[in-house]
């Protein structure tokens, strides 16, 4: 005889996901402003998509943005320029 199958794990609760909020919220904060509210972000879309089976993909651009952001103004400031971003020349 067989075993009977275990139970499907419950839903997730509704109006708890904010996978995409999370992930939109780095995207922008990464790309604009600052990036470390993008990584911030990125990471707590991450954590949302792995709890609920979503995708991770907009977590991970959010935390590549932040770091490329990062990145960018440590390179500008280095070179003597300290007007950052580049459009208020």
């Amino acid at each position: 005889m067989h075993a009977p199958y275990p139970p499907p794990p419950p839903p997730p609760a509704v109006g708890r996901d904010r996978t995409t909020l999370w992930g939109v919220l780095g995207i922008v904060f990464g790309l604009f402003c600052c990036g470390i509210l993008g990584i911030v972000f990125g990471a707590l879309s991450i954590r949302d998509a792995r709890r609920n089976g979503k995708s991770q993909l907009l977590g991970w651009l959010a935390i590549a943005f932040g770091v490329i952001n990062i990145v960018a103004s440590a390179i500008v400031r280095a070179r003597g320029n300290s007007y950052y971003p580049y459009w208020y020349r």
